[in-house]
């Protein structure tokens, strides 16, 4: 029996140096967690002893035990790197189509612009519109607009910001008239091709008895005014009261006439210079994709050569009742199964789900100064199971030269 007892002995110190050995191994995977051998006694029990004492027969490995804690956190500098800090996993489609789990955020775009990890598996978040909202709670592979530019949006809203002079003379009333071109500015608006169309703004001092009247003209000489402003004698804005809709003509035959409304509700005449303090509107030309970042709630945001920033998606974080039970897979990642649960799926940094680090990568969490003291035990433990079986061998020896 001491043979057996011996060889379970070896047996369980060998299979505890694997485990060892392959926590030190992956040291420097990213996202990995160490395993650690857990142990059981064996025993054996007489029939029908009652719940005697029984005779100890040796060990065996009751289980190989996941470690789930954090790893650090260490900066690379590249914004398709992601690491969790806290609970959860990423949420990853593998090429056969299965779904599986990790903590490596080493993702990588390929040539359609799908987010995938080192292994070719698709990086699963929610589809988003372009505010960032989430737009369905069903995970999908995440894609980035790479392969062509992003459409043209036509310009439907113009807003201005600007102090007229209080102290500028009616225009007609001086000689020569005050050009129309004194008091005016411009900015480019786009149609539904994204083609750039100048517009011209000039304002001209009216006459009038109850209030500060200007013109506004699209056109720096002749030509109907597109509107009048009335200001008050604080200097305010009385009208029009709602926003004047301008209609710019196209350069193409095709496209259609851009028609904008224009937000004037700032615009003052006080005592000072004319000045211009905010011109925007909200079209824009077609863009490319010139970066991206990853936000610490997982919103992707994406850049474009057309200044344009937009939303295009939201990272999926995964969590399980028992972390224990995922089945590995190699590859740094892990199969839910019976023993895990059904995954949890919520957005990052959302009650138990850890925030992302873009940018980052969570490093494995063996320690090594730990592994190799259970390294150096582990070996001692198999040579003292070895001993026992020499020993025994020399009692068995002896016992059969006995004359």
């Amino acid at each position: 029996m001491s043979f057996q007892t011996g060889l379970s002995g070896l047996n369980a110190s060998s299979r505890s140096l694997d485990v060892i050995g392959h926590n030190i191994a992956n040291a420097n995977t990213t996202g990995m967690k160490s395993s650690r051998a857990e142990f059981a006694d064996v025993v054996a029990s007489a029939l029908g002893s009652g719940g005697g004492a029984g005779e100890g027969i040796g060990v065996s490995i009751a289980t190989i035990a996941q470690q789930f804690t954090q790893g650090n956190i260490i900066t690379t500098g590249n914004m398709l790197d992601v690491g969790i800090n806290g609970s959860g996993f990423f949420q990853v489609t593998q090429t056969d189509g299965s779904l599986a789990y990790t903590r490596d955020g080493q993702f990588k775009l390929d040539k359609d612009g799908y987010i995938k990890t080192n292994t070719g598996a698709f990086v699963m978040g929610y589809p988003t519109d372009l505010l960032g909202n989430t737009t369905s709670v069903t995970p999908q592979q995440l894609q980035l607009p790479t392969t062509a530019p992003i459409a043209a949006h036509a310009t439907t809203a113009i807003s201005a910001e600007f102090n007229l002079d209080a102290r500028a003379p009616v225009a007609a009333s001086v000689v020569p008239p005050t050009p129309r071109t004194t008091y005016g500015t411009s900015l480019s608006v786009y149609d539904s091709q994204g083609a750039s169309v100048p517009v011209n703004l000039y304002f001209e001092r009216v006459a009038s008895t109850t209030t500060d009247n200007w013109d506004v003209y699209d056109v720096a000489t002749g030509g109907t005014a597109l509107f009048q402003m009335q200001f008050d004698a604080n200097g305010a804005l009385v009208s029009p009261a709602v926003s004047p809709t301008l209609t710019i003509p196209t350069p193409s035959v095709v496209t259609p006439n851009i028609t904008a409304t224009l937000d004037i509700s700032k615009v003052t005449q006080f005592g000072a210079a004319f000045a211009v303090s905010n011109l925007t509107q909200d079209g824009y030309a077609p863009g490319e994709l010139t970066g991206l970042s990853i936000g610490e709630s997982g919103l992707i945001t994406t850049r474009y050569s057309n200044g344009q920033t937009q939303y295009n998606g939201q990272i999926t974080l995964a969590d399980f009742r028992n972390v224990q039970g995922l089945i590995p897979l190699g590859g740094n990642a892990w199969a839910a199964s019976f023993d895990s649960g059904a995954p949890v799926l919520g957005s990052p940094g959302n009650g138990k789900f850890g925030a992302l680090r873009s940018g980052a990568l969570e490093e494995s969490n063996v320690d090594l100064t730990s592994e190799l003291v259970n390294m150096m035990t582990a070996q001692r433990t198999y040579q003292a199971n070895a001993q026992t079986i020499k020993t025994q061998d020399q009692v068995m020896s002896t016992l059969v030269n006995i004359r």
